[in-house]
């Protein structure tokens, strides 16, 4: 590629051949300059975007494991449900005996009969919580449900713990006293 312009200067004898070369050389040398000063910002973009496309995807591991242990809890809560649905002890207008019991610092009540009465004192059956109502279920189904998730069983184990330094200690509490 020879500029017209040089070759009329070296018709002319007023350049020489080096002289044009040394030309060329430069401009080719300026031009490469450029050209890398162009790909500087280029990498500094392509930077930029790989440190997005980096935090974009540690985002998206996140959401990914707040979505899983979302599906685990829901697995857990389904499961849940059916243990009460399918165990629970039925209960019918026979059940007129209120028993009182205290869930989330309220007094909450449940209908039960003189024998459900006992066994909930007695630590055989236990109260689960399903979408907003209380079930009783039996103590091996109790354990099964406090094993996925401790706050939907309300009673298990009637067991109080005893003070050492209660003054009613030597007193019984009658069976039938309600509050």
């Amino acid at each position: 590629m020879s500029n017209p312009f040089q070759d009329q200067l070296l018709k002319a004898g007023l350049v020489t051949k080096k002289q044009v070369q040394k030309v060329q050389q430069d401009k080719s040398r300026k031009n490469k300059q450029q050209r890398s000063k162009k790909e500087q910002p280029v990498d500094e973009v392509k930077l930029k975007a790989q440190q997005a496309a980096q935090e974009k995807a540690q985002l998206d591991r996140e959401l990914n494991k707040q979505k899983e242990q979302q599906a685990r809890q829901k697995a857990i809560s389904i499961e849940i449900n059916q243990l009460i649905t399918n165990n629970c002890l039925a209960r019918d207008e026979s059940c007129e005996i209120v028993y009182n019991f205290e869930h989330n610092k309220k007094v909450r009540r449940i209908y039960v009969n003189a024998e459900m009465k006992q066994q909930i004192v007695q630590g055989k059956v236990g109260i689960a919580r399903i979408e907003g109502r209380y079930e009783l279920v039996l103590k091996s189904i109790a354990e099964k449900i406090k094993q996925r998730n401790e706050k939907r069983i309300v009673i298990f184990d009637a067991q109080e713990v005893v003070d050492e330094n209660d003054p009613y200690a030597d007193y019984e509490i009658p069976d039938d006293l309600t509050w």
